[in-house]
């Protein structure tokens, strides 16, 4: 049997039986040759799963160490019997991390100030919970949530949160069809509602905000922007680099423990799908049970302004300072 595995997936090497033929490669450079006599493949978002990849190959099961799914494509994988998963969640700690210690850094008033909350799935939930016991008004929107009847949280329309916050951050996935598609969700009539002098956070993906007029308003409205994701990353647009008051290069999520979790999932993944024992040892994550989520708890773990400096002064390095980031440690494992 033969797996190929993402090198830059961490936590990831020497996990698998001795018997097991694994093949590390570069994301981006994942071939139809490397897969074609493939039964799994382990990948991030840099490889896009489709026909031209693996018409032909061997292969039964996806892995993605991610949240999203957007670079596979689903139908067709579906289509050939090739099973698909992800890493639901396992992020959703480093994004609040990376979102509150932006917002701190960027003169939002936990005391007097709204957020904001677009999507409320397993990150915006947790950015939601950590906001509730800071004391943060938060106005929150999430159209499919409300449709299925999840009525644990009070909804409100896009155009009230747009209006009402002092800050908006997007915890959404990327989709162009169905229902609630989320491309280009922010545009210049979005952009519009919201206050002069407010902050955007997108930490999602880089389609559902559309650069152009977030530019106009940067430039025009006074409003405030925090920029991970980028709509044609890593070819990033330099202006809206530098319009940005932090500007990172996709690295949101990128705490030891969520990736440790991510790697967990997708070999908890193999292992089901194929009965294959894994080696999951070190891969479990508790946090300091003594440790409460606060402001100051947060400034101290993380100051995303190194990260944003970085980027600036090398935008060109855009992949390069994404894959050799140094994992940071969220707040409740922080000093463990």
């Amino acid at each position: 049997m033969k797996i190929v595995v993402d090198s830059a997936i961490p936590f990831i090497k020497d996990r698998f039986p001795k018997e097991i033929e694994v093949l590390y490669r570069d994301g981006k450079s994942i071939s139809a040759d490397d897969v074609r006599d493939a039964q799994a493949l382990i990948v991030r978002t840099r490889t896009k799963c489709d026909e031209t990849l693996l018409g032909g190959s061997k292969v039964k099961l996806i892995a993605t160490a991610t949240i999203g799914k957007d670079h596979i494509d689903i139908p067709w994988c579906e289509s050939k019997g090739i099973k698909v998963i992800s890493s639901p969640g396992c992020n959703a700690p480093g994004v609040a991390q990376y979102v509150f210690s932006s917002l701190f850094k960027t003169g939002f008033n936990l005391d007097k100030d709204t957020l904001g909350i677009i999507g409320y799935g397993n990150v915006g939930s947790i950015v939601g919970e950590w906001a509730k016991k800071m004391g943060i008004k938060t106005l929150i929107n999430d159209p499919p949530r409300e449709n299925k009847g999840l009525a644990d949280i009070s909804y409100k329309s896009l155009e009230e949160v747009l209006k009402k916050s002092d800050a908006v951050t997007l915890h959404i996935p990327f989709t162009k069809y169905g229902e609630y598609p989320t491309y280009k969700l922010i545009g210049e009539k979005e952009l519009g509602l919201m206050k002069p002098g407010s902050i955007l956070i997108n930490t999602s993906r880089g389609g559902v905000v559309e650069e152009k007029f977030l530019k106009d308003s940067l430039k025009q409205r006074n409003i405030k922007a925090i920029i991970d994701v980028w709509e044609k990353e890593p070819d990033i647009d330099f202006e809206l680099l530098e319009l940005s008051s932090i500007s990172t290069p996709h690295i949101a999520g990128y705490s030891a423990e969520g990736k440790m979790r991510a790697t967990r999932m997708v070999l908890e993944g193999i292992k089901d799908f194929f009965a294959m024992p894994v080696d999951l040892d070190g891969l479990e994550c508790l946090p300091n049970s003594e440790l409460e989520i606060s402001r100051s708890l947060i400034e101290l773990s993380y100051d995303p302004r190194k990260d944003s400096e970085k980027l600036k002064e090398n935008p060109s390095q855009f992949e390069n300072l994404r894959n050799e980031y140094y994992y940071r440690r969220e707040p409740l494992f922080y000093n463990l």
